[in-house]
């Protein structure tokens, strides 16, 4: 018997004719103009930028169904008489103009909650401030290597809401989840994972608190059916557990835990009891660094009630890691070019700095999140022997290692560029055979790129011309 999803139906008879705002014409909003418009709702679409920002496909499509748009840093003074609003995860959702908008009795929503409330199937979400693009994807690998129709987005794959009248119960979506997307989420995933957290997206979030708070939403939600997958290792995260309204799992690189998963003398193990199970030894794997192992524990306790073991090790031997992410692009003359684009954050970077044995030159800078580059100098000095910095915290990455070599009494070559063009080529000429070239930013890109992707790609097409 044909499986019908009755909550999808419910939603389609709602939505006709019903008044819907899109804020944001972003990946996560765009494929919704056609989906609703389908479904006979009458659309606007609202975005900051001007209209010489939005790709010409897109304004074609406006034209073609005929949808009123609104442009620029004003647009929003036109959000009135909205039944439902369907914001982009970088649009706030205490705008004033929302807010007024949810007093008139609008609904405010994102693409990933609506997924959320009509998925049929099981549905896992990942979350936390590093790891969250690789522990997402070993979790959806293993999941398909035991033979599950699977589904992956959030912030990567593609945007899935427009996919529900596919899926049915026996289906698993694997989520990756930014805290932007979390904020005023009133439902969670299943199965939920938190890797960590540390202070992060502070340019955007009123503060740390708020920062934090969008994370919990991940498993706030859950019934006491549900599974929320911890850091033990990370103290935010360790106290999480203490608010889980069901059950939870911790994993560990510091601790032996009497439950849970650990990485441990170079093996991954399962605890149960105080007893401990060899699952993995890591030179069997691809991955390198320590918090791979702990991506690893993570991705294990997410599919332990799915997955068996051996189908579980047999994926994650598989796995050779995730684009932008510790990738080796080429080897020149005895030195080997790793892309870490994904390395947005400081703790990013140092964890990337931590998976090599060898001299590392590293290239880091870009978007200021106003974070805090303090924690960066020590590791750098340890593992660094040629820093190149660019963009706009190039000041205070130098400040921070500048400050830690006065201390040590040592130093270290440090080098500004303009461009990552430059920086590659100043790379090239310093770096020694047998040492490793790290492009790992410790920033975002949104101040010379659309993205971390688009940034690592420019990175591997410059190594590609050496």
């Amino acid at each position: 018997m044909e499986y019908v999803n009755r909550k999808l139906e419910e939603f389609y008879n709602y939505i006709e004719n019903k008044n819907v705002a899109i804020i944001g014409l972003g990946v996560s909003n765009k494929p919704l103009i056609q989906y609703l418009n389908d479904r006979k709702a009458n659309i606007t679409v609202f975005d900051n930028r001007g209209r010489a920002s939005i790709d010409e496909e897109t304004l074609k499509q406006l034209s073609k169904y005929n949808i009123k748009a609104y442009f620029g840093e004003n647009c929003l003074d036109d959000l009135k008489g909205f039944d439902i609003i369907f914001r982009s995860p970088s649009c706030r959702p205490d705008k004033k103009e929302i807010l007024q908008e949810v007093q008139n009795g609008a609904i405010v929503t994102t693409e990933i909650e609506m997924l959320l409330q009509l998925c049929p199937g099981k549905t896992i979400g990942i979350t936390g401030s590093d790891g969250k693009t690789t522990t997402t994807t070993l979790i959806y690998n293993i999941l398909k290597e035991k033979g599950y129709n699977c589904y992956l987005g959030g912030n990567i794959g593609i945007p899935l809401f427009t996919k529900i009248d596919e899926m049915t119960p026996d289906d698993i979506v694997v989520l990756e989840l930014s805290s932007f997307q979390l904020m005023d989420m009133e439902i969670s995933p299943n199965i939920s994972v938190v890797t960590n957290v540390t202070p992060n997206h502070l340019d955007i979030h009123k503060d740390y608190n708020e920062y934090i708070n969008a994370k919990k939403a991940i498993f706030n939600f859950q019934n006491k059916n549900g599974l929320v997958v911890l850091n033990y290792d990370n103290e935010i995260t360790r106290e999480f557990a203490k608010e889980a309204k069901g059950n939870y799992l911790f994993f560990s690189s510091k601790e032996k835990l009497d439950n849970g998963y650990i990485y441990n003398d170079g093996i991954i193990k399962l605890c149960e009891k105080g007893l401990r199970r060899h699952i993995i030894n890591v030179k069997d794997i691809h991955l390198r660094g320590v918090h791979n192992y702990e991506n690893i524990c993570a991705a294990l306790a997410a599919t332990s009630t799915l997955v068996d073991i051996d189908t579980q090790i047999k994926a994650i031997c598989k796995f050779k890691g995730v684009e932008h992410r510790l990738e080796l692009v080429r080897e020149i003359n005895g030195v080997k070019w790793y892309n870490d684009s994904i390395g947005t954050s400081p703790t990013r970077t140092i964890a990337g700095l931590k998976s090599f044995d060898e001299n590392i030159v590293l290239i880091a800078g870009g978007y200021d999140k106003k974070l805090d580059y303090t924690p960066i100098a020590k590791p750098i000095l340890e593992k660094v022997t040629t820093l190149i910095l660019m963009g706009a915290t190039a000041g205070k990455i130098y400040d921070a290692v500048v400050n830690e070599m006065k201390k040590q009494n040592k130093t270290i070559d440090i080098y500004k560029c303009d461009t990552l063009e430059e920086t590659v080529i100043t790379a090239n000429k310093t770096a020694k055979s047998g040492e490793v070239v790290l492009f790992s930013p410790a920033s975002a890109s949104f101040d010379l790129f659309k993205n971390f992707a688009e940034r690592g790609n420019k990175f591997k097409e410059l190594v590609e011309k050496l």
